[in-house]
């Protein structure tokens, strides 16, 4: 949900090892969009602002469900014990809090995220684009190193003094022209 910045670190990870991003417009997903590229990542659901003009409306989610004959057959088989045929009422509660309590905008984005996970699953089938996006992950998540990282966090934060290193034959080097 756009405006919890609850995945950035994972989706950072997971980018780092090539992975291609799905999620909301938020956090570290702004960030990653812009080491990316746009094209390279996708973004589904509202943004921050729209979630929390959302909420101030209210939780209830009814309109868009109404709105989404793929999210009603869903949330019609949670209800209906479909995934629980033993106890059909299990799940009566997920229902019910996809329904009125929607405070993490699982249905207000759910057309949104299967669009986005449509567009995933075609670029998945065309192995070159998908090799490519892939790589170009790996390739322009260097900005998030955990050098970098440390480095500003030594200077920024802490107010430790920070040196380059040099490799121990530029080292070496130096001193012999010394």
């Amino acid at each position: 949900t756009a405006g919890m910045e609850a995945s950035g670190t994972g989706n950072m990870k997971l980018a780092l090892n090539g992975a291609l991003t799905i999620g909301t417009l938020d956090g570290a997903n702004i960030e990653i969009r812009d080491a990316v590229g746009p094209e390279n990542i996708a973004i589904f659901g509202l943004e921050a602002g729209d979630v929390m003009v959302r909420r101030k409306q209210g939780l209830d989610a009814s309109d868009v469900i109404r709105k989404s004959p793929r999210l009603e057959r869903a949330i019609r088989a949670i209800e209906s014990g479909e995934f629980s045929p033993g106890d059909p009422a299990r799940f009566a509660s997920i229902g019910h809090a996809l329904r009125y309590l929607d405070h993490y905008m699982v249905s207000a984005d759910f057309d949104s995220y299967y669009d986005a996970q449509r567009g995933i699953d075609a670029r998945w089938q065309v192995i070159p684009a998908w090799t490519r996006a892939s790589i170009l992950n790996v390739a322009r998540m260097a900005w998030f190193s955990s050098d970098r990282t440390i480095r500003e966090y030594a200077e920024d934060i802490w107010h430790v003094p920070v040196h380059p290193s040099a490799s121990p034959q530029i080292g070496s080097q130096r001193e012999a022209k010394g």
